[in-house]
């Protein structure tokens, strides 16, 4: 793999690990629970905002990940045969953060979903130090305490 290549690939993973970890954004367990959601949306054509071939992408990374068939074996190449299991993992944790986070925003946008990735954000779920709209008071209003 190019080093340009590599280099995208760790930005686009310290960029996921941002979006992942940031106050009140969604957690890991909530990611995890949206991925079937996200999967049947794309299915059903209600969700366009990935397509079917880049979710077979993600679940042909997760297959190579846990596969004992490896393109650099580990046993001969010791250190050098993680590397390509280093760059799909890395790949794969980019990818899923991002179209979680994206499908989980738009669930949110619509109203659709279950749980606290549904519907709009309301004071009485926003996490300490958001912010968020609440319409029925007239603009923006801190969270409960």
């Amino acid at each position: 793999m190019a080093m340009a290549s590599k280099v995208t690939t760790f930005k686009s993973l310290a960029t996921a690990i941002r979006i992942a970890t940031r106050p009140g954004g969604p957690s890991m367990v909530e990611r995890a629970q949206a991925v079937p959601r996200l999967v049947k949306a794309v299915r059903s054509g209600e969700y366009t905002g990935t397509s079917v071939g880049r979710l077979l992408m993600i679940a042909g990374a997760a297959g190579y990940l846990v596969s004992p068939v490896d393109l650099l074996p580990e046993a001969l190449l010791g250190a050098f045969g993680l590397a390509d299991d280093a760059m799909v993992g890395s790949w794969l944790a980019a990818q899923l953060v991002t179209e979680t986070e994206a499908f989980l925003e738009w669930e949110r946008a619509t109203g659709r979903g279950s749980g606290h990735g549904a519907g709009p954000r309301t004071p009485a779920d926003a996490v300490p130090g958001e912010v968020v709209d609440d319409a029925s008071r007239g603009g923006s209003v801190p969270p409960r305490a």
